[in-house]
């Protein structure tokens, strides 16, 4: 894997798999910086994606991985920052073509949903995956004017 610089978030519902996918993403060679939640203290989603994804789309990192319980909310909050396209990702070829339809940028995990195994092997999927471009970089100019509008 190459050695991405990732921007890691979460809230209390995520924290056990994104402490699980910082260790892996470390021992892959990935520079990994954890913006939070770092307890298991009830807090709120949208805080941290709001600093991880801020922090991202200023490119800071190359990509960011959030996790929340089902990876619905914090996608959604991510998604309201300019410059930011978050997918929540279950399956490998979801992960896969968010990166090479969509150009996306931050790979969104439930910890309810996905085991530690399975979100291995989505972000590895994620991260190596590259923008197909062409016409697919229509649809994203096209999501990135919505941003302007």
């Amino acid at each position: 894997m190459k050695p991405w610089k990732v921007v890691l978030a979460s809230d209390h519902a995520g924290l056990a798999l994104k402490r699980h996918l910082k260790a892996y993403l470390e021992k892959e060679g990935c520079a990994v910086v954890d913006v939070g939640t770092h307890t298991t203290d009830s807090c709120d989603y949208p805080d941290y994606a709001s600093e991880a994804g801020r922090r991202l789309a200023a490119g800071e990192f190359e990509r960011g991985i959030f996790v929340c319980g089902t990876g619905t909310g914090i996608a959604i909050s991510a998604n309201k920052i300019a410059g930011i396209r978050a997918a929540p990702c279950t399956h490998e070829f979801l992960a896969e073509m968010a990166r090479k339809h969509n150009d996306a940028n931050v790979l969104c995990l439930g910890e309810r949903i996905v085991a530690p195994g399975l979100a291995e092997v989505l972000a590895q999927r994620f991260l190596e995956s590259d923008f197909e471009g062409g016409r697919h970089a229509r649809r994203v100019d096209k999501i990135k004017q919505l941003e302007r509008a």
